[in-house]
């Protein structure tokens, strides 16, 4: 937003995009819908991550760090 006006215009108009960062910025929460479809993206981004994970000791971090962003990101208000 700071960085590039032009960029933060063409996002808050943007059709798809803009009603959420929107809504963020002005609210700090986050419709029910784009919650659940985050869950979904977190736990498979990293379910791959650690299916790829070579290490025992990275695939536990991993897990570690996916527990806590899931239970960062419950506590974000829903709309």
């Amino acid at each position: 937003m700071r960085v590039s006006p032009r960029i933060h215009t063409w996002l808050i108009t943007h059709p798809k995009l803009g009603p959420s960062i929107v809504e963020w910025q002005e609210r700090k929460t986050i419709k029910t819908s784009i919650k659940k479809k985050a869950y979904i993206m977190i736990i498979l981004s990293f379910a791959f991550s650690i299916i790829l994970a070579p290490l025992l000791w990275i695939k536990v971090m991993l897990f570690l760090f996916s527990l806590a962003l899931l239970y960062w990101f419950s506590t974000i208000p829903t709309s």
